[in-house]
């Protein structure tokens, strides 16, 4: 999958079918459109194309308004958005920059500069709630009549539901919100995860006597927060259980930095206490425990983490 940063870039293919969206958490709902996507480039020899944005629309324009209590959370880094968007065979993505020059882009604009000029759009598959340009003043049917007139097809897949839910990245953000991983997982088609490189830390964990794996959330308002029980993919030749702090860790440093902090139950000993730095790892978080806590200083720090692992440890003992 290639990616590109804006759509004025020598690399893109001179013509693609084309859908447009966020595409937080790539859902059951975004995989149903992809797939509809893929199969119509094929039949029209053409690559498929996903259009998203960075930041998201609403970010951009709760910081701009200074409201942000408006920007909504997010589910999924850009890492593992994009990656989501490999496995679902998308050819190329086109992540457009949304600041105050796209914001401002009329309808008719957008259209001619981005989808026809820009990414040579020859089908576009958009959602039941699709809106575009300045003020959101583009809609389906104006998005039909345009390309009749510039010469591409235009289609509209409605809501995708599960068990009579329908399935949309507020949806999943309000399962994370509330811990229930098990809907997060229904409506995903997979488990919630996080993924990234081990970093370097404070090697506090070492002092505490909980050796940790951290990874960074590159946004400051992740939907998920807490304490969760989780496995671990690429340290070994298996999943390796764990227990893990998603958040801002109040009692150690509270400065607004976002970590996921992994504890693994079995420390795999091929790995020593060096082996794990720089390796690409996933997370998958399977069942939340509590949120996070303020502790009263670090042996009660300890203490909370000790009952963390006692409690991840018999979560798995009845899974």
């Amino acid at each position: 999958m290639r990616i590109f940063r804006g759509h004025h870039h020598p690399g893109i293919a001179p013509a693609c079918a084309l859908t447009i969206g966020n595409f937080d958490g790539v859902h059951r709902g975004h995989q149903a459109m992809l797939a509809l996507l893929t199969s119509e480039a094929r039949h029209r020899r053409l690559p498929s194309c996903v259009m998203s944005f960075e930041p998201h629309p609403r970010d951009y324009f709760a910081q701009r308004t200074g409201r942000p209590e408006l920007a909504p959370t997010r589910v999924a880094t850009l890492r593992d958005k994009l990656l989501e968007l490999e496995r679902c065979g998308v050819d190329q993505v086109v992540l457009m920059p949304f600041n105050q020059r796209f914001a401002a882009l009329s309808p008719e604009a957008f259209v001619d500069d981005v989808l026809v000029r820009g990414l040579g759009a020859r089908y576009v598959l958009v959602g039941d709630d699709f809106r575009f340009g300045a003020k959101r003043a583009g809609d389906y049917a104006m998005l039909d009549g345009a390309g009749t007139r510039a010469g591409f097809d235009v289609a509209r897949m409605l809501s995708y539901e599960v068990h009579g839910l329908r399935v949309s990245s507020s949806a999943v953000r309000e399962a994370l919100a509330q811990g229930d991983m098990a809907r997060a997982t229904a409506l995903l088609g997979r488990p919630y995860s996080v993924s990234g490189h081990v970093l370097h830390g404070r090697k506090l964990g070492r002092e505490l006597g909980f050796r940790t794996l951290n990874l960074r959330f590159g946004h400051p308002n992740p939907a998920a927060q807490g304490i969760f029980v989780v496995q671990v993919f690429g340290l070994a030749d298996r999943p390796l259980p764990g227990v893990a702090s998603l958040g801002v860790r109040p009692t150690v440093e509270d400065a607004g930095r976002v970590l996921l902090e992994v504890n693994c139950l079995d420390w795999p000993a091929s790995l020593g206490s060096e082996g794990a730095y720089g390796r690409v790892v996933q997370v998958e978080l399977l069942h939340k425990l509590h949120d996070e806590r303020r502790y009263d200083g670090l042996e009660a720090l300890r203490a909370g983490i000790a009952q963390d692992v006692v409690d991840a440890r018999v979560w798995f003992a009845r899974a």
